[in-house]
């Protein structure tokens, strides 16, 4: 299982300039093949044309062999993105504005985006808390870093590949590559199901309810602040926006981060797998309150079910999707399934039994038992033809 370690790297004075002045460059050159790249090939190059037409002009501009190779690598990749982006509709239908203008121009690499190392550029002295890296200054020996024990024992252990060097709010990292051997899955005794929603981020069908009401103030203090600043219509506030959009999705990811280490380790506990809701195409399936329409596209609903899949994964724990049709209105004791079975967003009531409680704790429960069912039909023996 490949997951990623960031490292916080600690420059002194001289070594600052030669990463900035490194990572300017390297970009630079992105923009000018890119550029080349559009005007011979449009949106269609590949490696091998694009080392044609560049590799002597990148040389020429002092890069090395490993990051001309890199930076030609990484055009390729961005069209290569933006070519699955449009055959998946993920830029609009044919004609709209948004997938005209993405494909009549080249792709654009801003001047502090990250850039790629492998194991010849980039040397790792774990003992020292140390990395030795080419600039175009030179290789810079003992530049230092810093992380848990934790991160540096995952790094020493199963680091592989190449490593991105990222500048960020005026701090410097490296994120690592590290392939970590999956662990065994065991057989459940029983199921979790994961209930995701806008006013109670999670549920899970033992009740647990990690509620969103904190979180929500958070994001309309943000939204008025972001108000205040957009009003401004100045250079320091768009700065101050682009920072602040970035603090809320780190504390999103937080958020995120702590829910699903919870429900895994629940999991791991009791020996039981975890059934979570396909949510793929939610934002044009559901149709939510006005007022609710912001926090629906901006909350990262996919990345909470991501964290718990791969922290399922690295602990054993068993991990599934499941249809999420009707789960909040499908009754789990009788089965009748009914819209107003649910008369309001907080409560469940089934018209036919009486059963009634918290809808999503009741999503919840059939989702575990939807859970269960698929498990048992994907891991059932297959018959043996006669």
């Amino acid at each position: 299982m490949k997951l990623v370690v960031q490292v916080r790297l600690m420059p002194d004075a001289v070594q600052a300039p030669a990463l900035k002045r490194t990572l300017r460059t390297v970009n630079e050159c992105a923009n000018r093949v890119s550029e080349g790249s559009f005007e011979n090939f449009g949106l269609k190059g590949s490696v091998r044309d694009l080392r044609s037409m560049s590799y002597g002009e990148l040389k020429a501009r002092g890069l090395g062999a490993q990051a001309a190779q890199h930076v030609i690598k990484r055009v390729v990749d961005a069209y290569t993105t933006l070519r699955a982006n449009i055959r998946a509709v993920n830029l609009g239908k044919e004609g709209s504005k948004r997938r005209i203008k993405a494909g009549s121009k080249p792709v654009v690499f801003r001047v502090d985006a990250a850039h790629t190392f492998d194991d010849r550029c980039l040397s790792w002295n774990y003992d020292a808390q140390a990395v030795s890296i080419w600039t175009f200054d030179g290789r810079i020996k003992n530049l230092r870093f810093v992380c848990s024990p934790g991160a540096l024992k995952q790094l020493a252990e199963h680091r592989r590949g190449e490593s991105d060097l990222v500048f960020r709010d005026g701090k410097w990292f490296l994120v690592a590559t590290i392939d970590v051997p999956d662990a065994e899955v065991f057989e459940p005794k029983g199921w979790i199901g994961v209930d995701r929603g806008v006013n109670n981020l999670a549920t899970t069908s033992d009740g647990t309810n990690y509620t969103g009401r904190r979180l929500n103030r958070y994001r309309r203090w943000q939204a008025r602040k972001k108000a205040e600043l957009q009003a401004k219509r100045t250079r320091s506030a768009t700065r101050l926006l682009k920072k602040r959009a970035r603090r809320e999705a780190r504390h999103a990811t937080h958020i995120n981060h702590r829910i699903s280490k919870d429900i895994v380790a629940v999991a791991q506990r009791t020996d039981r797998g975890i059934s979570v809701e396909e949510l793929a195409g939610i934002r044009e399936r559901v149709t939510v309150r006005r007022d609710q329409r912001a926090t629906q596209s901006s909350w990262p609903f996919h990345q909470l079910g991501s964290f718990l899949e791969y922290k399922a994964r690295r602990a054993g724990v068993p991990f599934i999707a499941v249809d999420p049709a009707y789960t909040s209105q499908r009754c789990p004791r009788c089965g009748h399934t009914e819209r107003a079975n649910r008369p309001t967003r907080e409560h469940f009531r089934c018209r036919r039994c009486g059963l009634a409680g918290p809808a999503d704790h009741v999503a919840g429960v059939n989702i575990a038992k939807r859970g269960a069912l698929a498990w048992g039909f994907v891991n059932s023996p297959v018959p043996e033809s006669a």
